[in-house]
Order: C-alpha cells, then sequence, then structure tokens
C-alpha cells in the first residue's frame, strides 16, 4: 500500500520546519526592535552578523566542509559582495534605524513590499514581463501597505510617513537589489555559501561604520536581553531559518516553498502584540490582511 509524500514523517518534519521560517523571521522585528532601543544601528547589524557568520560557518563545516569556503571563483567573490552591500549592509541598517521609531507589527507589514517591489524593479529595469494576476498583487500589495501606514486616512500618506517608514522603504529597495543580484551570483554558487560571503562582506562592511560607535556604547547597553535578541538575530534569524528555507527550496522546490512567507507579517503583527504590547488597529488588520493577500498572488503565478 502506497502513502501519499505529504504523509512521510521527513516531509511532515520539513513543514513543520518552514512553518516555524516565517514565525522566526516575524520575531526579527521583536529582537530588532528590542536591540534598537540600546544599541546605535551599525553596531547592532554589525554583531547579528558576527554572529550569524559564525554559525553558517558551523552549518557549512557540517553540510560541506570549510574547504568548499574557498570553491569560489573571482567573478563569484565580487558578486557576494555586492550581496553583502545591499542585503547586508545597506539593509540592516535602514531596518535598525527603523525599528527605533516604529512597532514591530508595522514594520514587517512594510516589509511584505519586498516581493512587489522586487517584482516592479524587474519589470522597469530589466524588462521583465508580469502576468496580470501579478500585476495585481503587488496593487493590492501597495494598497494594503499604505492603508497600514496612513491609519487608514489614504489622503494623508505625506504626513504620515516619517523617518521610520522612509527608513524600512529604504530597506525594501535594498533587499530587491539583493534578490536580483543574487539570481546571477547564486549561478553555480550553493545558497548556503553565497549567504555566508555575503554575511561575511556585510560584517566587514558594517565594522567600519560601527568604529563611530565605540565612543557612545555603554557596557550597561548590553543586558540580557539585548544579547538574546542579537542570538536570536543572527543564529536563528539568519543561520538556522536560511537553512531550514533552502532545505525546502531543494526539497520541495521554490515555487511551494515561497508561499511560507505569506506568513512573516502575520507572525510579525502576532508577536508584537503578544510580546511587546504593541496595538492591533483596524487599519493594521484590513490592510495587512491585504497586502497578505497580494504577497499571495505575487508568489502564487509564475512570471
Amino acid at each position: 500500500m502506497t502513502h501519499s509524500p505529504l504523509a512521510t514523517p521527513p516531509l511532515m518534519g520539513l513543514y513543520l520546519r518552514l512553518t516555524c521560517v516565517p514565525a522566526i523571521w516575524g520575531g526579527t522585528f521583536i529582537a530588532g526592535r528590542i536591540v534598537s532601543a540600546h544599541l546605535p544601528a551599525a553596531s547592532a547589524a554589525f554583531i547579528r552578523f558576527v554572529l550569524a557568520s559564525l554559525a553558517l560557518l558551523l552549518a557549512l563545516h557540517l553540510s560541506q566542509g570549510l574547504r568548499a569556503l574557498t570553491h569560489i571563483s573571482r567573478r563569484q567573490l565580487l558578486g557576494t559582495m555586492a550581496l553583502g552591500a545591499t542585503g547586508i549592509f545597506a539593509y540592516n541598517l535602514f531596518f535598525f534605524n527603523a525599528l527605533v521609531s516604529m512597532p514591530a507589527g508595522r514594520t514587517s507589514l512594510i516589509v511584505a513590499l519586498n516581493p512587489a517591489i522586487t517584482l516592479l524593479v524587474a519589470a522597469v529595469l530589466l524588462g521583465e514581463r508580469l502576468s496580470a494576476t501579478r500585476w495585481l498583487g503587488v496593487g493590492l500589495a501597495l494598497l494594503g501597505v499604505w492603508i497600514v501606514v496612513t491609519h487608514g486616512d489614504l489622503a494623508q500618506l505625506m504626513q504620515s510617513v516619517g523617518k521610520g517608514e522612509l527608513s524600512m522603504l529604504g530597506a525594501v529597495c535594498a533587499w530587491a537589489a539583493y534578490t536580483l543580484i543574487g539570481r546571477r551570483v547564486l549561478q553555480g554558487l550553493s545558497p548556503l555559501l553565497a549567504t555566508l560571503w555575503a554575511a561575511i562582506w556585510g560584517a566587514l562592511f558594517l565594522g567600519v561604520m560601527a568604529v563611530r560607535d565605540l565612543p557612545t556604547l555603554r557596557s550597561g547597553s548590553f543586558t540580557i536581553d539585548v544579547w538574546l535578541s542579537l542570538a536570536f538575530l543572527g543564529v536563528l534569524g539568519t543561520a538556522v531559518a536560511f537553512v531550514w528555507y533552502y532545505e525546502g527550496i531543494t526539497k520541495l522546490g521554490a515555487a511551494r516553498t515561497v508561499v511560507f512567507n505569506n506568513l512573516v507579517p502575520i507572525f510579525g503583527v502576532l508577536l508584537g502584540w503578544l510580546l511587546l504590547d504593541e496595538s492591533v488597529s483596524a487599519s493594521v488588520i484590513f490592510g495587512g490582511g491585504m497586502a497578505v493577500l497580494g504577497i499571495f498572488l505575487v508568489n502564487r503565478v509564475k512570471v
């Protein structure tokens, strides 16, 4: 008697891990909010990616061996430098700066624009053609985030956009660049190795910026909560979630795995409410739901 693949224990475990990935990524907004209240953005991001690089090195050692670190061409190395400059360096400076002034839940909903903005950039700059369903998804995601940002008053966009919102828009654009660059860089290079090198480059760039923070850092800023949050961001939010996510891509395919990303803003809002006592208004629920539906349509249909 044959069984459905979905009923096998290994695949059930994989689906469980893939459900944990958006929960972890939703939790990064909570951890980032805690860290940003105590540390400057560059210092927080630098420590995060030092920890992430160490965790990714361990993952590489366990899966491929550390010798795999040198299995990279000069062109690929330069490509990972571009990944580090966009998705690690720029994204995290914007990310931590935004969380200084924005609730974690609202921030996670703005990040929901990532796939929509990436598709828009690909369509405008790279000439990629999008289906009508994907254009609908992009429109719904943009409208949903607009509702969240303006608290439901769509006419008050300019008055509602502050430093935090602009920083998160910068983060979204940085991630779009990271994604599009990654399409080329990942050709012939494993995702784990590409991310490890990107994390190393990003940590180096962030370290240069963090030097400026040294005179202002105080030992009292490094509380237990801050260290736990940094460890969560670096180890779970970067290394563990990344390994599980790409395990899903390898075994289930990108189309089935990417659907789990739809849950990230939901977990972000829910955890912000549960752990940080952030309010959840009607505009957040309605706009967030619209944004999640838009993400689903963007991810569901191929270009």
